[in-house]
């Protein structure tokens, strides 16, 4: 029986321009070698298909292009890897149009800001070689996967060398940043550097304070979701150890706060930081899928299930906390009991993660938990 792998829509697309666009980079480089063998030129540029910053206006098109082309054939796999154990979750997770939104706003964003980057190094510099960098790879779309993880799963554990290396999702991204950034002072790779940080910052802002999100909550009346996550757990600083937020929060909290000033950023509302530190709550009571799935037919039957009996409960406490504000909130005498249409009655009570104490968990900001 043949073997089928199941990939959503957005995430083949994005499989096939990184296979794609890779080989023709590399078949373009290639031929040119050929053509320039006895040459001092020893790395051909591909202006059509990599982003060179002082070709960009001949190419605009290579502001997306560049993020699906690899060099070699281990940032192929590294990348091809990526796309497809990540892009399968967050959009199963989010849906294929929330992101691909997603996708192209951490292509386009950090390839746009690192053209004046280089314009200026190159300038200050006095030489040309950095205006003729050639820009490409997928850094930024890795480094913004990883930051979209630590919103959905932080406290999940992947064990690495089987579980000789056990760590946390939420302090990956720091440990991508530290990596490219030592990379960049050391053996050179400066872009890398440059992407991933830019990666991780237009990830962040994005799914900070523009990305909607389904209300696990029940609250919403809209029905557009919610916009953003004002949750405490995903303040930037979060991104980084525990010995390093009290500096970063405070250069934080002043960039936001000129940010809010000048009306670029809307303030978020006491409301805002409740909701969204109960999305958090409603998400580990959801329990998203595991990071590496089994694909059994068996595995997936028992994931529906539990799947559904999860949303199920979340629905009755939401109905409950309905009919509780619209009785005038007298249910706090006792436990609530809903009837289901087959006469089995439900016992909803408040749990002690619901309260204020307990509301954020093990995901809330506490400098002295590990």
């Amino acid at each position: 029986m043949p073997l089928r792998v199941n990939i959503p829509p957005a995430t083949r697309v994005c499989l096939v321009s990184l296979l794609t666009l890779s080989l023709l980079y590399n078949i373009a480089r290639w031929r040119q070698l050929d053509t320039s063998a006895g040459s001092l030129q020893t790395t051909p540029i591909i202006p059509y298909l990599t982003l060179v910053p002082s070709l960009f206006f001949y190419y605009p098109w290579t502001l997306i292009t560049s993020t699906f082309v690899e060099q070699n054939i281990f940032t192929v796999l590294l990348n091809a890897a990526t796309i497809f154990y990540g892009g399968k979750y967050l959009e199963r997770a989010w849906g294929s149009r929330e992101f691909s939104k997603f996708v192209a706003a951490v292509t386009l964003i950090p390839n746009a800001v690192i053209i004046p980057i280089y314009l200026l190094w190159g300038a200050a510099g006095g030489s040309s070689s950095r205006s003729l960098t050639q820009i490409c790879g997928g850094v930024s779309i890795q480094g913004a996967f990883l930051v979209a993880f630590k919103q959905l799963v932080p406290e999940h554990t992947v064990a690495i060398l089987k579980g000789m290396v056990r760590m946390r999702v939420k302090h990956f991204p720091a440990l991508f940043l530290l990596l490219n950034t030592l990379s960049g002072f050391i053996i050179g790779t400066d872009t890398a550097a440059v992407l991933a940080w830019l990666g991780l910052l237009t990830s962040w802002t994005y799914l900070r304070f523009y990305k909607r999100q389904p209300d696990l909550t029940g609250m919403s009346t809209t029905g557009l979701g919610i916009k953003g996550d004002a949750s405490e757990t995903f303040a930037f600083a979060c991104l980084f150890p525990d010995i390093m937020q009290p500096p970063i929060a405070f250069v934080a909290d002043q960039i936001y706060a000129v940010l809010v000033a000048v009306k670029v950023l809307r303030p978020f509302s006491d409301d805002d930081i409740a909701s969204g530190n109960q999305q958090v709550l409603a998400r580990g009571e959801a329990g998203l899928p595991s990071l590496m799935s089994n694909q059994r037919a068996a595995s997936r039957g028992a994931g529906k299930r539990e799947e559904a009996e999860r949303r199920r409960a979340l629905a009755l406490k939401a109905l409950d906390q309905r009919l509780q504000a619209a009785t005038g909130g007298h249910s706090q005498a006792g436990p609530s009991t809903l009837t289901e249409p087959g006469g089995r009655a439900n016992s909803i009570s408040p749990t002690p993660s619901a309260t204020n104490g307990g509301m954020l968990g093990e995901t809330s900001y506490n400098p002295d938990n590990a």
